[in-house]
């Protein structure tokens, strides 16, 4: 492999200050014990080009449980490849060994199927071997998020050409696209995703293998595609997103109904960017039933409850009955903060409802209505309160019931103050 760029600090713009504390401590402990260890991806991406990155994760040759043996706040996640999360309070620093894509064993032409699908072929199913720097950058998506920072050294890694890309404000692949989208074709909407949010170009190449291989994305796990539409909708720039997705025709194998939606659509995933933007990290209380509700209820697809046998998705991604029964409890509440004249026993009795605190959210973002909601917005509980609640079925604090003292041996008594035998 090519030697690495290698970038000193004083020819880039991070700075240790503008690490998260904790993330240096994992960085620092690790290289205590002879471990490489640099912070790597989307986080290395963001500091380079000014922004705020929502995560630091952090690349090491350390294996998972020798990461274990280092942090006693260390819990070992995942089957297919180990990661290892190290939690600090609430936060959550994310560290995997070094990997790299091992070529699938070839199939013997007795146990192959009648008819071969190539591209199902080309899709990664190994890609948990530890590895190296170098083949671990090789084994990501696009060049700028293949950019290592090393906080010992405090220089920039660059094994890819993600340095250069960057300054020209390209989506790059690494390898042929071709190649790459078969071998995973979430890569096509995440490519249309970032150019959308960074404000970059998609390479020629990039734009042909999607234009080629865009039905691709109906392989994809419906799971995992909803799970990257609700990192959209919490991303600050879903309304951008989403039309990069229509141009390049990923909507309408996806989710037909976004694919030319109705402007109410664009004017509710405007609310949501506007409230997002005015916050350093996603806020809470953009819980999954409201973002998937900002899509239905403007798509007219929040339909009165349905039975317990009937599914309900929007296109090829599936709902959860939970999220749709928590909007329909919130489109019953929504219309009560306005409501004149509330007696004071429903004002007492609302925050105690479940769905309470995301029809205030509803209310002020996605009605953006955040006079109404003020006074609500007190009442909401905290994520802590939430939980301490839960337990006890209500919205105030659990009460621990006394448990009554059997009376070891001697003699019941009756109601009437007389003895009643020995023990039974």
């Amino acid at each position: 492999m090519p030697a690495p760029v290698t970038v000193s600090r004083e020819r880039h713009p991070i700075s240790r200050r503008q690490l998260d504390p904790d993330a240096l401590k994992v960085l620092g402990r690790l290289h205590q014990h002879d471990h490489t260890a640099y912070l790597v991806g989307g986080g290395v991406r963001d500091l380079l080009l000014g922004r705020r990155p929502k995560d630091f994760d952090i690349g090491t040759s350390a294996h998972p449980y020798q990461i274990k043996k280092l942090f006693r706040n260390c819990w070992i996640i995942g089957r297919r490849f180990r990661l290892a999360h190290i939690k600090f309070g609430q936060k959550t620093i994310e560290v995997a060994t070094f990997r790299r894509i091992v070529p699938e064993t070839p199939v013997e032409p007795a146990q192959e199927p009648a008819e071969k699908d190539d591209s199902r072929d080309r899709m990664i199913k190994r890609d948990n071997t530890f590895g190296t720097p170098e083949e671990d950058a090789f084994r990501r998506d696009f060049t700028m998020n293949a950019l290592f920072y090393d906080p010992a050294t405090k220089s920039v890694i660059d094994y890819v050409g993600g340095l250069e890309d960057l300054e020209n404000r390209t989506i790059r692949s690494i390898g042929d696209p071709n190649v790459r989208f078969a071998e995973d074709p979430v890569r096509m909407l995440r490519a249309a995703v970032f150019a959308a949010r960074l404000g970059f170009d998609m390479d020629a190449a990039v734009l042909e293998a999607i234009a080629e291989h865009r039905g691709l994305i109906a392989e994809a796990s419906p799971a995992r595609l909803l799970e990257e539409y609700f990192k959209i909708l919490r991303s600050g720039y879903a309304e951008a997103s989403f039309r990069g997705l229509a141009r390049v025709r990923l909507l309408e194998l996806i989710t037909p109904e976004l694919a030319s939606p109705p402007d109410a659509v664009w004017d509710s995933l405007a609310r949501l960017d506007r409230y997002r933007q005015d916050k350093p990290n996603a806020p809470e209380e953009f819980t999954n039933a409201i973002l998937i509700g900002a899509l239905l209820e403007p798509l007219g697809l929040l339909r009165d409850p349905v039975s317990k046998e009937e599914r309900v998705s929007l296109g090829a991604l599936p709902v959860a009955r939970r999220d749709l029964e928590r909007l329909h409890q919130v489109k019953r509440i929504v219309p009560r903060f306005t409501q004149p004249d509330l007696s004071p026993r429903l004002v007492r009795s609302l925050p105690q409802r479940p769905a309470f605190g995301d029809a205030v959210t509803w209310l002020e973002v996605l009605e953006e209505n955040p006079d109404a909601a003020a006074p609500w917005k007190r009442l909401r509980p905290t994520k802590a309160a939430r939980a301490g609640g839960s337990k006890s079925g209500g919205g105030g604090p659990a009460t621990k019931r006394r448990r009554r003292r059997r009376r070891r041996g001697g003699r019941r008594r009756t109601p009437d103050g007389s003895g009643e035998g020995g023990p039974t």
